[in-house]
């Protein structure tokens, strides 16, 4: 496959029963085949799409002393700021060039979860760049709660079996800045190679090309979404749940060229997490004696913790 395939969520929601298990099929095979779609009719609108691309422009506008205040120590990376090159991909000692900002659950709207998550942080000195954030967080979980229902009936299990699960998760909306490149990089890229850690990743269509994937025949492709559009792909939390029936791809942002140095990239990924109590315990219907159990058994929250520490955020 040498395209990135694409979907309508509309299909999904369709009353007609055949649109709707048409839908089912075609997001199926695309991340069996390749892990990742391109999908329209998603709930994010395109004016809350450029609000939320403006508030994060101005963010990563301020000082470094202002951002650097909204960098927790000890945190993990799991909310507020993280600096430039501070994350790398698993297995190297580089890091990317890139920094970001974490949004998780809203707590004062979701009050029962206080005692799970951390708070998000305010930024004081942007108005809305909270409120803004927050609307667009909840807009992606309710399209990913969707895409998740799709592939559960894929799989032949329960169309809401994720919901217990992913309703009040652990979720992320990662704001990304790969600044100006000032001089020629040595091994750094601007996302190395990596594969996500999450159940499923939805990504806004980003200001500035260079992300590609490695499709099953060991190419590179370039991933491409139109304003209009969001790309999905699958994460290692569901690639262990199906025992690789859903294979999670690798995928990076390459550096562009040198004419191209001087602009700034932005790019808006959020991260679909389960409670952390979730078992990623591979699915009985999904090995046999011919086709054996390939992950041990373990808790989200425990894989989570694990991967954080490969990625640098987290101390060993």
């Amino acid at each position: 496959m040498n395209n990135i395939p694409k979907a309508n969520l509309e299909d999904f929601t369709s009353k007609n029963s055949k649109t709707k298990k048409s839908f089912v099929k075609k997001i199926g095979i695309a991340f069996q085949e390749i892990g990742f779609l391109v999908l329209k009719g998603h709930f994010l609108s395109s004016s809350l799409q450029e609000n939320l691309y403006k508030e994060i422009r101005n963010f990563f506008n301020l000082s470094d002393e202002i951002k650097s205040s909204y960098e927790i120590k000890d945190g993990g990376g799991q909310r507020g700021y993280t600096g430039f090159g501070k994350e790398s991909a698993a297995g190297r000692s580089v890091g990317d060039l890139k920094e970001f900002w974490h949004f998780g659950q809203d707590l004062n709207t979701k009050k029962y979860l206080k005692k799970n998550y951390a708070e998000n942080i305010k930024v004081k000195e942007l108005e809305n760049f909270n409120q803004v954030g927050n609307l667009a967080f909840l807009e992606l979980e309710k399209t990913a709660k969707l895409i998740l229902q799709a592939l559960a009936l894929f799989l032949n299990i329960d169309e809401f079996y994720f919901d217990k699960f992913v309703n009040g998760g652990n979720s992320i909306l990662r704001a990304i800045h790969y600044p100006p490149i000032k001089e020629q990089p040595k091994e750094a890229e601007r996302a190395a190679a990596h594969s996500d850690i999450n159940l499923i990743t939805l990504l806004m269509g980003a200001q500035g090309g260079g992300l590609e994937v490695l499709n099953r025949k060991n190419h590179w492709i370039e991933a491409v979404a139109e304003k209009d559009e969001l790309i999905i792909n699958i994460g290692d939390m569901l690639s262990r749940l199906t025992n690789n029936f859903f294979p999670s791809t690798l995928h990076r942002v390459v550096n562009p060229a040198k004419e191209f140095w001087g602009s700034s990239r932005y790019s808006v990924p959020f991260f679909m997490h389960p409670i952390p109590e979730m078992p990623l315990n591979c699915l009985p219907q999904t090995y046999n004696k011919k086709n054996l159990k390939k992950y041990d058994d373990i808790l989200a929250g425990e894989f989570l913790n694990q991967r954080l520490k490969e990625l640098g955020l987290i101390k060993n």
